[in-house]
């Protein structure tokens, strides 16, 4: 078996299936350099991420795949998940290798694999556009942090825009410390400087926020209390629906 290190870019995954039919290697086990230790009896191959060779990858892989298992792929890979770089790279050979329709092969480990961590990513998306809670600045734009357990940010723009199209809106990710901004015409990625942290109600400091902002909440929080009759409460289900690691979003969970 052969040690592969690799930058954990989509890129450099799609680089690291190039070397493997370049190198001719049979067995490969794939990991991000950055959560890799060491090992001075086996160093690893180092694959140098190359968008030229990714695209080429890409290009091979999508002959074999429709759009929506082009796009599981991706979402796959936005689980982050150590394991998932090395079924992705699997899938990936064995989609390859094989005849089209390969990628319906449940049976197969790797295509299992795959499939479930799409899917997973999947959820995460749909929950983050249902509990996101924007809060308007004093200069006019709604912003909202999350900490998703997945990378969705890139899945999140289209819903978005076409929800808010008329509102400058920025979603920023604390764990990952990047988030994307929307100006009226695109989206495109962002870094803060000084983002601010995690805390209830989703909340921006007083200072940041236009004046009217507060008196807002109050309103939404007075609105739901209102509807939520007590004698049909169901915090079992609810829960189901709503897990409880979502209400931190959520300004209605903080009156």
């Amino acid at each position: 078996m052969e040690l592969y290190l690799f930058d954990g870019s989509l890129e450099g995954l799609l680089s690291a299936v190039f070397a493997c039919y370049e190198r001719k290697s049979q067995v490969v086990k794939l990991v991000n350099e950055a959560s890799h230790i060491p090992d001075v009896f086996d160093p690893g191959y180092r694959v140098i991420s190359d968008r030229e060779k990714g695209k080429r990858v890409w290009k091979g892989l999508c002959k074999k795949l429709g759009k929506e298992w082009q796009f599981r792929f991706y979402k796959a890979f936005l689980s982050e998940q150590p394991e998932v770089y090395q079924h992705l790279l699997n899938f990936a050979r064995y989609v390859i290798d094989q005849p089209p329709g390969a990628s319906e092969n449940f049976a197969h480990a790797d295509v299992l694999a795959v499939s479930q961590a799409a899917q997973k990513v999947h959820r995460e998306k749909h929950r983050m556009e249902a509990f996101v809670r924007f809060q308007k600045t004093g200069d006019g734009i709604y912003y909202a942090h999350i900490e998703p357990d997945f990378d969705v940010l890139p899945l999140l723009p289209e819903h978005f825009q076409n929800r808010y199209a008329d509102q400058r809106w920025i979603i920023y990710d604390l764990k990952r410390k990047y988030g994307i901004y929307y100006d009226l015409e695109k989206t495109e990625e962002i870094e803060l400087e000084t983002a601010p942290q995690m805390s209830i109600v989703n909340a921006l400091p007083a200072d940041l926020l236009d004046e009217k902002e507060e008196l807002y909440t109050l309103l939404w929080q007075d609105y739901f209390k209102s509807t939520n009759i007590q004698a049909r409460k169901n915090m079992r289900l609810h829960v189901r629906h709503v897990p409880r690691r979502y209400w931190k979003y959520l300004s209605e969970k903080q009156g």
